[in-house]
């Protein structure tokens, strides 16, 4: 691939310097993605000091995980991670050594799912609401239970607490998942949330959970360590969280002192943030999907700003942050088949592969964009055993791999919750 001219390249490699003081030693960020690499007992593994090692290596600047449960009893996937307690403050440590080599910022990703926990993995779901999926998706998710003030208010503290413990540990920061359709932003979001007490209602109390949960951490944490925020655009589903509502909330987080505000879009009923149609055509030739809300964003504040989706060549990305709109560019997939994929872009080189949809042909998986999970973790649980990645893996043999695979860890998730419950 012809190089780009060093006037339009030059720019990924400019460090960044956030208000805590932390810098970052270039534009480029690995934005979350699900690994399932924890043990069936929610601890970290070598496998996931080799995958975050292969990353700090490739030269990325900013690399945020993948999701980290705040509590065991609220998973969103099985063999995630799960930070309550020092029980795993040494394995925590070592990840944390090797996904910061070379001065690579290491943030962990902290969340809750919600109500979006696939059937059966959770004793129950909660969420702000006891509102259930639309009927095509009913079947793999459970209507939540609504959550009570004093589990909400527990829920912000384990948000705190898991910080504190990966500041602990060594993690450069934090990432808040604000977005996809996860707790936070079914707090946000009207058509998840339908509560009239303090914490639904009208905007502003929606946007009291994030917020006191935001508080709750930095009380915890200090000033100089890093806060992030993952967050919608808009949830680009009927009732949902809207552009005008994500504007407001940016603005009440930068008062607060977010560090950096993530923008993403959409949840697993509209499924936009994997390419998955609504976005608009400007924004696809930009190599972009949500760009021009980030502008809009920048008309209004300075808060620092990443924005992950759609981004495949060194002109899209040089051309983002060029324009002021952006001050780093996110990569996800693209990372899961190509690790050292930023030691080409800082030196002008386009990827050698390109992310495309994966499909199967069966309807119900395709339109939930599954795939664009599972696909990719298997690429990652290869890295993490050392092995290359698979670009061209099938799409179905994947599929049935994962099923077999994820529904094995299911059951003995289940297993292990009945006989923790039985001592």
């Amino acid at each position: 691939m012809k190089k780009s001219t060093e006037e339009s390249f030059e720019i990924l490699s400019q460090p960044f310097t956030l208000a805590n003081g932390t810098t970052i030693l270039n534009r480029l960020a690995k934005s979350a993605m699900s690994e399932s690499l924890a043990t069936i007992d929610h601890q970290p593994t070598p496998e996931l000091d080799r995958l975050y090692a292969r990353w700090a290596d490739g030269g990325i600047g900013l690399c945020i995980t993948g999701n980290v449960m705040i509590d065991p009893a609220a998973l969103g996937e099985p063999n995630n991670v799960v930070v309550e307690d020092d029980s795993s403050l040494d394995a925590l440590k070592r990840w944390a050594r090797a996904g910061t080599r070379g001065g690579t910022q290491l943030w962990m990703q902290i969340n809750h799912p919600g109500k979006q926990a696939p059937r059966g993995l959770n004793r129950e779901t909660v969420a702000p609401s006891a509102v259930p999926f639309k009927p095509d998706m009913a079947r793999f998710f459970d209507t939540p239970r609504e959550l009570t003030n004093t589990e909400i208010e527990n829920i912000i503290l384990r948000f705190a607490n898991t910080a504190a413990l990966a500041q602990k540990a060594g993690f450069s920061g934090v990432q808040i998942h604000g977005a996809h359709g996860y707790l936070v932003s079914q707090f946000l979001s009207p058509h998840h949330n339908r509560r009239t007490d303090e914490w639904g209602g009208s905007p502003e109390k929606r946007r009291r959970f994030v917020l006191k949960t935001l508080a709750a951490i930095r009380e915890r944490v200090g000033p100089a360590f890093s806060i992030g925020i993952k967050l919608n655009s808009a949830d680009f589903q009927r009732g949902g969280f809207t552009e005008e509502e994500s504007l407001e909330t940016i603005a009440e987080l930068a008062k607060a002192s977010i560090d950096l505000v993530e923008i993403s879009g959409g949840n697993y009923e509209s499924p936009v943030m994997s390419g998955k149609g609504r976005q608009k055509e400007s924004s696809l030739k930009r190599e972009a999907y949500f760009i021009e809300f980030t502008e809009k964003v920048r008309a209004h504040s300075k808060v620092p700003l990443l924005l992950t989706g759609g981004f495949r060549s060194v002109h899209g990305m040089t051309e983002a942050l060029s324009s002021g709109a952006v001050d780093f560019v996110g990569m996800a997939r693209l990372l899961a088949i190509e690790p050292e994929l930023p030691r080409r872009l800082l030196q002008g080189l386009d990827p050698i592969h390109g992310v495309h949809p994966i499909r199967t042909g069966i309807g119900p998986i395709d339109k939930m964009a599954l795939m664009e999970i599972t696909w990719y973790s298997r690429q990652l649980h290869r890295i993490g055993k050392g092995l290359v990645p698979k670009p061209n893996e099938s799409a179905l043999a994947s599929l049935a791999l994962s099923l077999i695979s994820g529904g094995w860890r299911t059951f003995k998730t289940r297993r292990l919750r009945a006989s923790s419950s039985s001592n």
